[in-house]
């Protein structure tokens, strides 16, 4: 691959992981998971986080208040708070690793696969860590609001739109690893491996004396 478009298509692998991790951090605290809204006011919209509860009012103002207790969350929620942060805290990592591997620094062309490598699947695992969860809340959400044997009388929480932040990052967080692993596999130096290069060697001499 030419020098020009691999670090191109570097740059663009890069850009995409940097807003996938956006993405996954706002999803991380943003309060509204799931929402509900009550037939009897229409005009309070109740939402639900990984680190708090919000009552949204029409009339405007936003209250939020903490969780008291990590053990009072739902199982699904305390897991994906461990989930999504451990992803926050990769992605940012993988950047960095990545970052240095990119063909405008003067690093040692072996280093800078080895780099890029390592934050490429360190960006994979960053977007199935923040995937899993968010998938995982949207099926129980999904689950319950078409449950039969909740009344209907009683009111649903619905998807909110954190969940779409978060699949929209971890894509784009796998798909910028993705960019970046293919750079190492396309480029114009890579190598076959050495018994291979040496058979090929001897191929062309004995077609050389074969010719003479």
């Amino acid at each position: 691959m030419d020098l020009v478009h691999r670090h191109r298509l570097q740059l663009f692998g890069l850009l995409l992981s940097v807003i996938g991790w956006i993405l996954t951090g706002t999803c991380n605290y943003l309060p509204d998971w799931k929402n509900l809204g009550l037939d009897l006011n229409e005009l309070e919209l109740w939402t639900m986080g990984l680190w708090q509860t919000c009552v949204v009012q029409d009339v405007g103002g936003t209250q939020c208040k903490d969780f008291d207790s990590f053990l009072a969350l739902p199982i699904e929620f305390r897991i994906s708070r461990i989930l999504v942060s451990t992803s926050n805290g990769l992605g940012l990592l993988s950047l960095v690793i990545s970052s240095l591997g990119l063909d405008c620094l003067k690093i040692e062309q072996k280093l800078k696969k080895q780099l890029l490598l390592l934050g490429g699947i360190l960006m994979w695992i960053a977007g199935v860590l923040v995937l899993v969860p968010v998938s995982w809340v949207a099926y129980m959400i999904i689950q319950e609001f078409w449950d039969e044997v909740i009344p209907e009388i009683v009111p649903r929480w619905e998807i909110g739109d954190a969940l779409f932040s978060g699949w929209f990052g971890g894509f784009f967080i796998i798909l910028g690893g993705s960019l970046l692993l293919l750079t190492i596999f396309l480029s114009s130096d890579h190598r076959l491996p050495e018994q291979y290069t040496m058979a090929d060697t001897q191929d062309n001499h004995q077609q050389v004396e074969t010719g003479n």
